[in-house]
Order: C-alpha cells, then structure tokens, then sequence
C-alpha cells in the first residue's frame, strides 16, 4: 500500500512538473529574469561601460544644442570633424533622455543597452513559438538569446545605445514578417513597414538583416506574387518614413556619402572566405564555443529533415554581413530543437523510471551551464577577442579624472592625440579634439577611414618616444599634447599593456613635458615642433 501511495505522489509531481513545463508565463518569465540577472551582474562588475559610445552621445549632444535640427558635422573627432550621415533615431532619444533627466552621458551608456535587451526578449519570444509551435522550445531559445555572447557584447555594451534598440526593432520587424508572409494577411503591412523604418531610422547594418530576414521569409513561407508585393510594400513604406532623415543628408553632403561609409567596414557579401569565417572562426576552444555547436548541430539537424528556414535564416546572415551576433536569432532557435528533438528524446530512452522528469531536468542544466557562461561573459570574466577579457571597458575611473583635468586646464582649442581605447570617449568627455582616430570617419570614404585606423592602432602600440615621434612626423601630425595610458589599456577592445619604458622615454626628451599624471594615464604637453630628426631607439637600453 505504502509503495502504491509513493508511486502515486510521484506521478502527481512529474505531472505537475509537466504542466509547469508547459506553461507560457513560467518560460517567459524565466526568460526575462535570466536577462535580468545577466544585466545585473554586468552592471554591478562595469562601473563604466563596456566598449565605447562617445561619439554617438557627442551625436546626441550636437542635436540637443542645434535645437533637434540634424547637424552637418561632429566636432572634435579629428582636427575638422566628421560628416553627420548616421540614421539619427536613438540619437534624437539620447538627447531627450540627457535633457529631460539630466542623466550623464556615461550613466545612460550603462543603463539604456541592458534595458533594451532585456526588453527585446519579448518579441523575440513570440516570434520562436511561431516558428518553433512549442512553448518550451520558444521559451528555452529565448533564454539561450539572452545569454549568447555575440549578442551581448554588442547590445549590452555601451554602443547598444544604438545597436540594441535595432535589433529590437528588427526581431519584432521579424515576428510581424513571418505574419505577414504565411497568413497574407495584409493588416500585417502597416507595423512591419513601420518597423522596417525605425531600423531604418537606427542602424544600417541591421537594415540590411531586416532585409536579409524578409527575403528569407519570403523564399520559405510565401514564394507568391503577394507576397513579392506585401515585401516590396515594406521596404518602399520603410525607405518613405526614413525619408525626411536621407533626403536631408543627401542635400547636405551628397549621395557620396553613404556609399562612402558602405565598404568601411566588412560591407555587404563577402563569398565563400566570410562565411567560412562566420562558421569556422568561431570555434575556438573557449565556452562561448558551446552556443555556436549547439546552433550549428541544431541546423545540421534541421537540414537532414528538410527544414529549411532556420539553417537558410543564419547562413544568409553569416553570408551578408559578417558579424556573428545576426546568426543567432536563428542560432538560438536551432539550438533548442536540437535539446527537445534530439538530446531529451535519448535522454527520454536512457531512463525509464522518471522517465517524465529526467529530460526537463537535463533542459534546466543546460539553462543554468549557459547562464553561468553568459553571466560570467557579461562580468568580463571570459577570454573573447584575442585573448583578452570579455566586455573591456575603455576608461576607468583615472581616465575620467585625467579628461576633466584636461578640460579644466588646457586651452579649448587644443588638439590631443589619444593612445588607446579612452580616445573613443575623449571628445565627449573633455570637449577637446582628437588628431588621429577612426570614429566617423567611415563617412569621408574607404581611404580616410582606413589610414586614421591603421594609424590609431600603431600609435596606440608604441612601445616609447621614438615610435610614437615618427608615426606622427611620418603622417603630418602635430598635437598640442599627448595623452598616453598606463598599465593596462585596450586598443580596439584588445588588452594591451604600456612598459615603463614609455613613461621615461617622454620624460627624458626636451619634446615633451609631463603635465599631468595619476595611476591611470599620463598627459604631456609637446613642447617643440615634431620634426623629422634622428630618433633614439625605444625600450631600455642594454650595456654592450
């Protein structure tokens, strides 16, 4: 009797357990509390923000002081500035943001991503239980999204003051889409046109997975001349609503501009070596390895059974743009098909007698290993870009004590070159210009963007006074002064670390004067004219 009674509470448990497992409020709500908890812990490990976004907010501020009329240029990255050409939206919300609260630009570069990424889980949601008609499926993948790396390094960061509200935009562009396209219902047009041109309006890359993602749709779920029409629909009533923003930047600066900015990245298509690059590239040994098998297994899967969309969705991605974070809407998705259609169902035949808990037991495993991977990638605690630490912030808080040294106590008009990363967030900071550095300067063309780049990134890496004199003789750079970082530092989000060396090699020559220092960075004014003369050779200097 007593073993009857057991059996019996046992079942009434792993019955309840399976109607938990199936309940749309429990998986949507742990969804959104695993993206709490990784922007939680990004905040409590980031008193500054990670990456850079001080030229957006420079963006922001420029439009706040020309009374929300677009500006024609951004002052103070490099010695004229750059062209003002980027799709304005978040601006124009930075703006009214600052404005309205009086929230410093750092500030809402910590707060405003991780919002928006925990805000994006919703739609993203919706959208996986159409495509993948199961709660549990849809719940677990939008669990996996909120805990991918590729992902957060580029939406929690501070440029996801930008980059995160597209993303949203698109994956909601994307939940109206797949309506649209597998119904034909056309009262689907009107908020994915309207969606289509808020990406529009924020970002160019994600427009081009916007589209990317409707053409995918179109192939898999419509092939119609409806469809054709309904597609089309969008991106004309996109391009229209953009309208008043693109036509005011062609009048200014001309077309020019934007196929200027086009290629000063990885562009649009890249062949056969960029997707062999997006697929193969990121299978290093480290543990965000384990989202990319589990996507890539769940696609394989999904091909051998003639399911086309997912795998179609992430390789056209992978293939467009070059950026892994776009593979994993459909990465996340293929991931967790391949949990509930390939890894539960064995571990549904290994054991018989809980046979009802044991799989779910395996899913919250496998949720609990990626959280701690996507917490511990979000605190900064992961090896991720070559070898450096995940999600590095570019100043700290010597940085910010040196930048308002500086605006206190130099001249308005004088200009600076910046070694390191803190140089993306110097402009903003110290209302100073910056000679040498590649922010916005995609809008003046491929050869400007890439000469600033290459020399950003070798004067970064100087190892003393030498290379640091001859890279700006070489390249008719004349500064009023030098800002150089010690310790560790980063340049282009890679770790980089300044010898002692440096530090006495400026002090030692006549051409520079140590005018400010604190434990972080170190400020010298030039105090001749850079000239091309003989150079000592850097690092120390060993007896013969």
């Amino acid at each position: 009797m007593s073993h009857r009674v057991n059996e019996h509470e046992r079942r009434n448990v792993v019955s309840r357990l399976l109607d938990l497992a199936d309940d749309e409020r429990v998986w949507l709500a742990t969804a959104i509390a695993t993206g709490l908890l990784v922007y939680a812990i990004y905040l409590t490990t980031h008193p500054y923000p990670a990456y850079g976004a001080g030229l957006y907010l420079q963006i922001a501020q420029e439009i706040s002081a020309h009374g929300y009329a677009l500006p024609t240029r951004i002052p103070e990255y490099t010695a004229d500035g750059v062209p003002f050409g980027y799709p304005p939206l978040m601006y124009y919300v930075s703006a009214v943001l600052m404005d309205l609260t009086g929230v410093d630009p750092i500030t809402l570069s910590r707060l405003l991503p991780g919002f928006v990424v925990v805000l994006y889980l919703l739609p993203f949601y919706y959208l996986a239980r159409e495509v993948l008609q199961t709660t549990p499926r849809a719940g677990f993948a939008t669990m996996l999204l909120a805990v991918t790396p590729p992902a957060l390094q580029w939406h929690l960061s501070a440029g996801g003051v930008v980059r995160a509200p597209a993303f949203l935009f698109t994956i909601t562009g994307a939940y109206t889409g797949l309506k649209l396209f597998q119904t034909g219902n056309r009262t689907w047009l009107i908020p994915s046109t309207v969606l289509f041109g808020l990406t529009i309006l924020t970002h160019p890359v994600y427009t081009v997975f916007f589209g990317t993602t409707y053409l995918v749709m179109y192939a898999c779920f419509s092939r119609s001349v409806s469809g054709l029409m309904n597609g089309a629909a969008v991106a004309v009533g996109g391009l229209l609503l953009a309208s008043p923003w693109w036509t005011q930047i062609i009048a200014t600066h001309g077309i020019g501009v934007f196929t200027a900015a086009s290629g000063t990245h990885t562009g649009i298509g890249g062949g056969f070596k960029r997707l062999f690059g997006q697929l193969v590239y990121p299978l290093d040994l480290d543990l965000p390895l384990m989202f990319f098998l589990g996507s890539f297994a769940g696609g394989a899967y999904l091909l051998a059974k003639r399911r086309v969309f997912l795998p179609l969705w992430l390789v056209s991605a992978a293939f467009m743009l070059g950026k892994t974070r776009f593979q994993f809407p459909a990465g996340a998705m293929m991931a967790s098909v391949f949990v509930f259609e390939v890894v539960v169902p064995r571990v549904r035949g290994w054991s018989s007698r809980y046979r009802g808990s044991a799989p779910m037991v395996v899913v919250l495993v496998l949720a609990i290993l990626s959280t701690a991977v996507g917490g511990a990638f979000a605190a900064g605690m992961l090896h991720s870009h070559q070898g450096s630490n995940s999600q590095p912030a570019f100043i700290d808080e010597d940085d910010e004590a040196a930048m308002h040294w500086i605006e206190d106590n130099t001249k308005s008009n004088a200009d600076f070159v910046v070694l390191g990363d803190a140089a993306e967030w110097f402009p903003l900071l110290t209302d100073r210009a910056i000679l040498v550095g590649p922010w916005g300067v995609e809008w003046e063309g491929h050869q400007p963007y890439r000469h600033h780049l290459q020399l950003y990134k070798s004067l970064s890496r100087c190892p003393g006074m030498a290379c640091l004199s001859e890279g700006m003789i070489e390249n008719d750079v004349n500064p009023d002064y030098v800002y150089v970082p010690k310790g560790h530092y980063t340049v282009r989000g890679v770790d980089t670390y300044q010898q002692p060396w440096m530090r006495d090699s400026l002090v030692d020559s006549t051409r520079y004067k140590l005018v400010y220092e604190n434990e972080g960075a170190m400020v010298f004014r030039v105090t001749e004219p850079l000239k091309d003369v003989q150079m000592p050779e850097d690092g120390p200097q060993i007896e013969q």
